[in-house]
């Protein structure tokens, strides 16, 4: 995506050089650059980038987990520098928030396709994520009606479609969310503190 913003993390500077060429080439832009790990988390928070590319060992992210703190806070994906001599990958593509990995010595060819598949992934566990709250919300609100309902069969002796009718036309009446309503009706008929039923 033209203009793509990115923070590189590494400790080396040759490396980072070669990033930003490469990234100038494919028309990204880069925001930032660290050596460390705070550096890196102040630039990363203070520049909003939209890609980082990182040594997620870099020097002072010791016992930390770099890219947890940078998931927990979903600033952006995290494409991770591996260096081409070490045998196994595994433990960097499941840091939390990994999206791409870049091997060392830069394959400029693979820059561009890294890049977009790691945007288009987040964009979408971000997408999935809210969907995911939505859908826990509704079961919720969901649990609060039936649980409202119930009630009301029990204390007024309707049947559950009677029941229903009864919290809808409040709802209606008072341009209130159905749950809301099945809310208060649930508190109205607990018991006041220090009374029995």
């Amino acid at each position: 995506m033209f203009g793509t913003r990115i923070v590189i993390v590494d400790a080396d500077a040759a490396y980072r050089r070669c990033l930003k060429e490469a990234f100038r080439h494919a028309d990204y832009h880069v925001v930032g650059e660290a050596s460390d790990a705070r550096g890196a988390l102040q630039i990363i928070f203070q520049s909003d980038p939209q890609v980082i590319v990182m040594d997620p060992y870099i020097p002072g992210s010791e016992g930390i987990g770099l890219t947890g703190i940078i998931y927990e806070h979903r600033v952006a994906p995290v494409v991770v520098i591996v260096p081409q001599t070490e045998g196994d990958i595994e433990e960097y593509v499941r840091l939390p928030g990994v999206y791409g990995v870049f091997l060392k010595p830069l394959q400029e060819g693979i820059v561009l396709p890294v890049i977009e598949t790691a945007l288009a992934n987040f964009e979408r566990a971000l997408k999935l994520e809210k969907e995911l709250v939505e859908v826990r919300r509704e079961l919720e609100n969901r649990k609060i009606i039936e649980k409202a309902k119930g009630l009301l069969m029990e204390r007024k002796k309707m049947s559950e479609k009677e029941a229903y009718k009864y919290l809808q036309k409040i709802s209606m009446d008072q341009c209130v969310p159905l749950y809301r309503v099945a809310m208060d009706y649930i508190k109205r008929c607990q018991p006041l503190p220090g009374r029995t039923r």
